[in-house]
């Protein structure tokens, strides 16, 4: 039966990791893995050159020989992208024995974990996955999140956190503002903002929206419509 794949979110930060293989599946596999902060050894008797590169910059430990029996068992986590099919299924074993998680390229029935399907734009990542049915699926999905959330949508994340630290101080437990404040911020046109501020001004429209737009009014007073009834106007798509 074939596996299905609970989506979570896990810190890789000096995790150890295990990747056997130094062909162009694992150098793929490293490369993601670099940039999300983990602790890398790769075992290969040939790596491919750029892997080496690597290793020789600090960025992960090489061992350049054939894989050794057991030494999975020493890792939480273990990528086998080696092309020895039975090198990989050893790997696989040792792992099952070890208890560490372990990902066999190209064979789901083998995995505790796959890589999805990802788009990232700074702290903000979005992942599709067809539990390693359908992978092409998958990567045309992900070419179409690209489009949905192009590369102004770093900046997008970072105001994101930038405004909600200016909203968790300026409120506290004033829940009726706070909300207020994240529905204005929502509304807002930020692609085009984006494209025409710089930051000094960014941050600027950043305070506006943190202000109350509630104000004491007499009764013959039209009350402000409040942008966060409207539908939200983030852009997703166009240029950048």
């Amino acid at each position: 039966m074939a596996n299905k794949y609970f989506p979570i979110n896990i810190t890789l930060k000096s995790r150890n990791f295990l990747v056997v293989g130094g062909g162009k599946v694992a150098l793929r596999k490293i490369e993601l893995l670099m940039d999300f902060e983990a602790d890398i050894t790769v075992v290969a008797p040939e790596p491919l050159d750029k892997i080496e590169y690597y290793a020789s910059r600090g960025k992960l430990k090489l061992h350049k020989r054939v894989y050794e029996s057991q030494e999975a068992s020493n890792y939480g986590m273990v990528v086998a992208a080696s092309d020895d099919e039975a090198v990989n299924r050893g790997v696989y074993d040792d792992c099952r024995e070890g208890k560490a998680l372990v990902n066999v390229v190209d064979n789901p029935p083998l995995c505790d974990f796959i890589f999805p399907a990802m788009v990232k734009r700074d702290a903000l990542t979005v992942a599709v996955s067809t539990d390693g049915k359908a992978p092409f699926l998958a990567a045309h999905l992900r070419l179409i999140m690209e489009n949905i959330f192009p590369n102004h949508w770093s900046r997008i994340m970072q105001l994101a956190v930038s405004f909600r630290k200016k909203v968790q101080s300026r409120w506290g437990d004033n829940t009726k503002e706070r909300f207020a404040s994240l529905d204005r911020f929502l509304s807002a046109d930020w692609k085009t903002m984006i494209k025409n501020k710089n930051d000094a001004e960014l941050e600027n429209e950043l305070d506006i929206l943190l202000e109350s737009v509630e104000e004491d009014e007499g009764p013959e007073q039209k009350k402000p419509e409040d942008p966060g009834a409207g539908p939200v106007t983030l852009e997703f798509g166009g240029d950048d």
